[in-house]
């Protein structure tokens, strides 16, 4: 295998941890912080050095109960900070396979703790760590929950009690011996599972994902060639820390020797100028940001409010990561447009895709080379692209391909033809734990069902046009929305040009990123979250009819049913993605808070049929008026 590297003199390593002694041990860089992390209420930061957090994963695994075997798996419920990245570097050098997640609120009568049942069910960890107050939280639950043994919260509590749990504060107290002489490397090895992590659930129930050391090695390495990171780079994050592009972001920094400054996913949605202040304080070269974060950044990054905020500075910005599609031109103009005078360089901006299934990272529009204006880059239905197909054979980028392929034969398409986006690379995953069936199926898929190179069945639609052959990555495969006219011409609909459109009919009403469309027996349906309280029904039917037209106008389809409820009630991922299919589902249950809900006469030119859905006694309160005009 071809790896990049800045030094032939340091090698590159089979597994993350590998580079952390690398870099500890040389004198330039034991002193130099690897992270920082912020509270929101201050930019001034704790530091980690290189070689305090090499100390500490030896003093972590060394100090493991021995109970532990190698190869055990282990849920790590840390909140975010620099402990967590201790733990995280300490487990993988005892040779552990980890769970890194939020941990729920310990009465866990909130009703957050599903994830962790459904972690704790699937994967049969054998032990779990956190600080020494959250076990004792735990403990009192266990204690205290009812011994009747088909009661739900007793079933939590043996579940919780056949843990071991480790906490915090035993496997950091002792400094290890680091010999560097002496020292024998015992942790993960590159076909070693190292991580499960799960997918966001954006369109479905999340599922388990297997990845080796080497692979997720790999995928670092191919992120911090694309990105040309190095020692020299300062990387921002405010996303979670737990799995995908947060995760990746923490071994990437140790992969390229650089410094990552942290903070917590709560002090962005606090105050999203925190973000901005990070950046200018640190001087940062590169930061990963979802999507959504542009436009919320915009509106409420207190960039017009001089007051007695410290000025910003954008200068700095090599890399500015857009993830998660969909990544709308026009957001993203709105925001270098605003921000050009502090000092953001248009060519910074680095539209990128990326997947649990791959580790995290699979391809960036951005290159290294190129200094065109985000304005000068080709768009594809108001989206830019998320990587550049022309050059994925060059140099060291010839063990990753991407294709868009036919879902039903399996042969790839002509460019200019949308289809699913298949991966092969050595990021991809082993498979979904537990389930062999659709491991085969994802993960084994074969061009035209022909031997060769195995590929990653994406599940998101794409298309690549251009002579560069920009790949725009344009939405879910079971999200699609199907339409078929009197002509029985099907018409595809991505739900995410629906409900972008719907929110800029009625912006100052609605919340961006919060609405959701979807079918119901061929009807579409839209479910949007309002702003505030507004109990005048005249003003309500008046959004509906705008957001309905908007609609009609801009992306040719006609809404059946259009709904308005009230803030928080549209299901989300912990990453912000939409999750459609648990809309419908609460909606269909009676569970969401509604506000208005007008159901509109159908134009035979897209639709076959009305609704006919039956009436349901699950629908009660405000659900239960859903259909009963249906």
């Amino acid at each position: 295998m071809n790896y990049e590297n800045y030094d032939p003199s340091f090698p590159d390593q089979p597994v993350v941890d590998l580079y952390l002694p690398v870099w500890a041990n040389l004198p330039a860089f034991r002193s130099k912080p690897a992270f920082i992390w912020v509270e929101d209420d201050s930019t001034e930061g704790s530091i980690l050095t290189y070689a305090q957090l090499n100390d500490s994963a030896q003093s972590v695994s060394s100090q493991l109960p021995p109970q532990l075997q190698r190869g055990d798996t282990v849920v790590i419920l840390c909140p975010p900070g620099l402990e967590l990245v201790e733990i995280i570097f300490g487990c993988q050098r005892a040779g552990l396979s980890i769970i890194p997640m939020i941990p729920p609120d310990p009465s866990f009568a909130k009703g957050n703790h599903h994830h962790l049942v459904r972690v704790l069910s699937q994967t049969k960890a054998k032990a779990a760590i956190a600080d020494q107050y959250y076990i004792a939280r735990v403990r009192e639950y266990i204690s205290s929950a009812p011994s009747n043994n088909r009661n739900r919260s007793r079933n939590v509590a043996e579940m919780l009690q056949n843990l071991r749990w480790i906490s915090t504060h035993d496997i950091k107290g002792k400094r290890a011996d680091l010999n560097k002489d002496s020292f024998v490397y015992k942790g993960c090895k590159q076909d070693e599972l190292y991580l499960i992590q799960y997918t966001s659930g954006s369109t479905g129930i999340p599922k388990p994902v297997l990845v080796t050391a080497g692979s997720a090695a790999h995928n670092a390495r191919a992120a911090r060639k694309c990105y040309d990171l190095h020692p020299n780079s300062v990387i921002v994050s405010w996303l979670p820390q737990y799995h995908d592009c947060g995760l990746m972001f923490l071994l990437l920094t140790i992969v390229s020797g650089a410094t990552c400054v942290l903070t917590s996913p709560t002090a962005f949605v606090k105050s999203p100028r925190i973000w901005l202040e990070m950046i200018t304080s640190y001087k940062a070269t590169c930061t990963p940001v979802p999507s959504f974060t542009l436009p919320l950044v915009v509106k409420r990054g207190g960039i017009n409010d001089r007051g007695s905020w410290r000025p910003i500075s954008l200068g700095s910005m090599r890399k500015l990561i857009i993830i998660n599609e969909p990544i709308y031109k026009k957001s993203v103009e709105e925001f270098v447009d605003l921000f050009k005078p502090l000092g953001l360089n248009p060519s910074s901006i680095s539209p990128s895709y990326g997947l649990a299934e791959n580790c995290t990272f699979v391809s960036t529009a951005w290159r290294s080379y190129d200094d065109s204006p985000i304005h000068n880059i080709p768009s594809h239905n108001k989206l830019l692209p998320s990587a550049r197909l022309s050059s994925q054979h060059e140099g060291d980028d010839e063990d990753i391909e991407i294709v868009v392929v036919n879902e039903d034969t399996h042969e790839p398409v002509a460019d200019g033809i949308e289809g699913e986006i298949w991966v092969s690379s050595p990021s991809n995953a082993s498979g979904y734990l537990g389930h062999p069936f659709l491991t085969r199926e994802v993960f084994q898929a074969r061009l035209g069902n022909i031997t060769g190179r195995c590929y990653l069945r994406t599940g998101d639609r794409g298309i690549v046009k251009g002579e560069e052959r920009f790949l725009f990555v344009t939405g879910r495969c079971a999200d699609v929305i199907k339409l078929e006219n009197s002509h029985h011409q099907e018409k595809h609909v991505h739900p995410h040009y629906i409900e972008t459109t719907a929110y800029n009919s009625c912006p100052e009403y609605l919340r961006g990123g919060c609405l959701a469309a979807f079918t119901i027996s061929r009807t579409i349906v839209l479910v949007g979250e309002m702003q505030r309280v507004e109990k005048d029904t005249r003003v309500l039917r008046i959004i509906c009819e705008k957001i309905k037209k908007s609609v009609l106008k801009e992306e040719n389809v006609d809404v059946g049913l259009l709904i308005l409820v009230k803030s928080g009630d549209v299901p989300k991922t912990t990453s912000g993605k939409i999750q459609r299919w648990a809309a419908k589902d609460k909606l269909i249950g009676g569970q969401m808070s509604i506000v208005m809900e007008m159901r509109f006469d159908y134009s035979e030119s897209l639709l076959l049929s009305p609704w006919q859905i039956t009436p349901s006694s699950k629908f009660a309160g405000d659900g239960g008026r859903l259909l009963s005009s249906l």
